[in-house]
């Protein structure tokens, strides 16, 4: 090789030219990358620098780029050879972009917009070269903000845990969801104080513990399940002492040291006691290589895949034809728009007369988008009130999404906070809403895509991708029948007798969306 082919990098001996132009080739693949999905890593940026829940992924990109440099023997142990098996991948993570783009669920969006990167490294460097950068590439998870579906859970596993300390502690309390009524005052367990945040921290940090520090799995997977079970167990002592403090210097004192302590000093030592505690039983030396080179290189079955090589413009071709297929898909599905009604009414309901709409506190569910919205309130004979809530879309793009975040019958900052699942009916999404801790609400959802009818968000998202894939129209409705709790009245038992009236709530949301 001549020496103009050679340059020197510190640490390294020298660099090849093979490595020199794969580096740059992937360089401007990732910018390109960088710039065709801007919005939606600019989208991720906001949520890394506004929410204070996943402000740990702004150290996610020097971190990988230290992991990559602790494997910087590559360039010397191999050499980069594009494979047309990263074309599967980069494939694979277009499609999860489009999808996500199909159904306006911006986690599958920025999952695949995450998975290009590796996908692309794959595709100009080639598997064996990916397997040694395996970890780093995988790490490249953290950089996507996930984490919010498991805030209801840790409510309710945090004030039931709550609520057993405070009784161990003699201090007399009731639970009702996630509010713990004492004779301090009542508390609730608010998503803020689900643990989450320090939760997904700590998941981040054991995968990366658990590579730099572990060689064995057994002490990898411990170590793991540690970092899982101690922040959702502290996050309950730190709740309980919180209430403990109230009982001696009253409600707002003590919140404020939870706030000061939660932020600043209860989970560092955390933090620091699980790593002290997994000291002692780290394997890997401070020499110890990351990677076996040799064995990486004595791979049958890597060997096997060299015979999906191709040469790089090739591989840029392959994949700009890709990308822009995929961008183009999600474009035309974009201006799907189905047909929409000049004007919706609530209908008549036998034995059920329309009434002012006059809650005990202001509600109104959000339905950012919609076409079509109505909110009006039944009452019948024995004096029963049901609140109903109707939207109506022509497609589901981004702004325009039935279920999605702050979309529905609990709107942030309002004043309502989520209590906990209510009783089940005719396969309805069921909610118990609190006002100030003193006005409840029950809240039944569905959501209607077609034939479809769920109380799922989830399966509303995969209708709409089917409609998407194959560029047809469908209208989304969503129906939240509610009520709230009053002396003499049982919510859910006034829904029941609603839903009972109206029949299916399917076609009774196809006659008010004139669709049948």
């Amino acid at each position: 090789m001549p020496p103009d082919a050679l340059v020197a990098v510190p640490g390294l001996k020298q660099v090849p030219a093979s490595w020199r132009r794969s580096f740059a080739t992937l360089g401007i693949a990732w910018l390109a990358l960088l710039i065709a999905f801007a919005a939606d890593w600019l989208a991720m940026f906001g949520q890394w620098w506004n929410s204070s829940t996943y402000n740990h992924v702004l150290l996610i990109p020097a971190i990988l780029g230290w992991l990559a440099w602790q494997r910087r023997e590559i360039v010397d142990q191999l050499e980069p050879r594009p494979s047309s098996l990263g074309l599967l991948a980069l494939g694979g993570a277009v499609l999860l972009w489009t999808l996500g783009a199909f159904a306006g669920f911006d986690l599958l969006r920025q999952v695949g917009t995450v998975a290009m990167l590796p996908a692309s490294a794959l595709l100009l460097l080639g598997p064996r070269v990916f397997a040694g950068l395996l970890f780093p590439f995988a790490y490249m998870a953290f950089l996507v903000p996930f984490g919010d579906e498991l805030v209801p859970p840790l409510q309710i596993i945090t004030a039931k845990m709550t609520v057993a300390l405070v009784h161990l502690s003699n201090i007399p309390a009731t639970i009702d969801g996630v509010f713990i009524d004492t004779s301090a005052g009542l508390f609730e367990v608010a998503e803020a104080c689900s643990g989450v945040k320090f939760l997904i921290a700590m998941i981040a940090l054991g995968v990366l513990v658990g590579n730099v520090c572990f060689r064995s799995w057994p002490r990898r997977i411990a170590f793991f399940a540690l970092c899982i079970v101690v922040p959702i167990l502290a996050n309950g002592v730190r709740a309980w002492g919180t209430i403990f403090a109230a009982q001696y210097v009253g409600v707002e004192r003590a919140g404020g040291i939870d706030h000061l302590i939660y932020g600043w000093v209860f989970f560092a030592v955390v933090i620091a006691a699980v790593l002290g505690l997994a000291w002692r039983f780290f394997d890997r030396g401070i020499d110890d290589p990351y990677v076996d080179w040799a064995k990486l290189k004595a791979s049958s079955w890597l060997a096997k895949t060299e015979r999906f090589s191709l040469i790089v413009p090739v591989a840029l071709i392959g994949a700009a034809a890709l990308v822009l297929g995929g961008v183009a898909w999600a474009g035309a599905a974009d201006d799907l728009s189905a047909p929409m009604p000049r004007q919706v009414f609530l209908p008549d309901v036998p034995d059920w007369t329309k009434v002012p709409f006059k809650p005990l506190a202001s509600w109104q569910p959000r339905a950012l988008g919609a076409d079509h919205r109505l909110l009006g309130r039944y009452r019948n004979a024995a004096g029963d009130e049901v609140d109903v809530f109707y939207a109506l879309y022509a497609g589901q793009d981004e702004g325009h999404e039935a279920g999605g975040f702050g979309q529905g019958a609990l709107v942030p900052d309002s004043g309502w906070a989520w209590t906990s699942n209510g009783p089940q009916l005719a396969g309805a999404r069921s909610d118990r809403l609190t006002h100030a801790g003193q006005i409840e609400r029950m809240a039944f959802t569905w959501y209607r895509s077609g034939d479809l009818l769920t109380g799922s968000n989830a399966r509303l998202k995969l209708a709409n991708i089917g409609d998407r894939l194959l560029l047809q129209a469908s209208p989304t409705a969503v129906l939240i029948l509610s009520a709230e709790q009053r002396p003499g009245h049982d919510a859910a038992a006034e829904v029941r007798a609603f839903q009972t009236a109206i029949g299916d709530p399917g076609s009774w949301m196809d006659r008010i969306g004139q669709a049948r």
